[in-house]
């Protein structure tokens, strides 16, 4: 389960690795006869900040990815949700406060880029200890709704305050297929 939760973390600050990436790229173009070839080595050596974030670019497309996955093979009995909703307005609230401010940063300092890394790492194990990863930005851009909720389960049983991360809109006393991210947090995908 935590490692469905840092994936989802990761996700969520992907776009701050697009925009670093946007920010920080050198590759040398040169048009004319007085180029000269800059070797490999060299052009690696100057856009080691960006190949990290393409890296870590590269994980968070691979645990949205598997995410997907996960949710066409969920084994659970589908509960019905009621009381749904919408709680969409918290994306943007992440991107508003977290991603763009650290957008800022000197990235050619290697004090800032200590500090950006250590602040990554905390928000990281905040946003997974807290239960706050759904409140993510790269998940609205995938098309992705969250939801407050109560569901009713299988045995009669009521749970309140669920938080429902769906593709699909959803509307009172759907029933609804899951994978458990944690207990009050679901992925959802409406049944057929």
């Amino acid at each position: 389960m935590v490692f469905r939760k840092v994936g989802l973390y990761l996700i969520s600050i992907s776009l701050l690795f697009v925009f670093v990436i946007i920010l920080k790229i050198d590759i040398p173009l040169c048009i004319g006869f007085d180029c000269v070839f800059l070797s490999t080595t060299s052009i690696l050596k100057a856009n080691i900040i960006p190949i990290i974030c393409f890296v870590l670019l590269l994980l968070a497309l691979f645990s949205y990815q598997k995410f997907k996955f996960d949710l066409s093979g969920a084994t659970e009995i589908p509960f019905q949700a009621k009381n749904v909703e919408g709680l969409n307005y918290e994306h943007l609230t992440f991107l508003a406060t977290y991603v763009i401010p650290l957008v800022s940063f000197d990235f050619d300092d290697a004090r800032y880029l200590i500090v950006l890394g250590v602040l990554l790492v905390i928000m990281g194990v905040i946003y997974v200890k807290t239960d706050l990863f759904y409140a993510n930005p790269s998940l609205a851009l995938l098309g992705f709704h969250i939801y407050k909720a109560d569901g009713s389960f299988k045995g009669g049983e009521e749970k309140a305050g669920l938080i429902l991360i769906s593709l699909r809109r959803l509307s009172n006393n759907e029933k609804v297929s899951y994978i458990k991210l944690d207990d009050r947090i679901f992925y959802v995908a409406k049944v057929n």
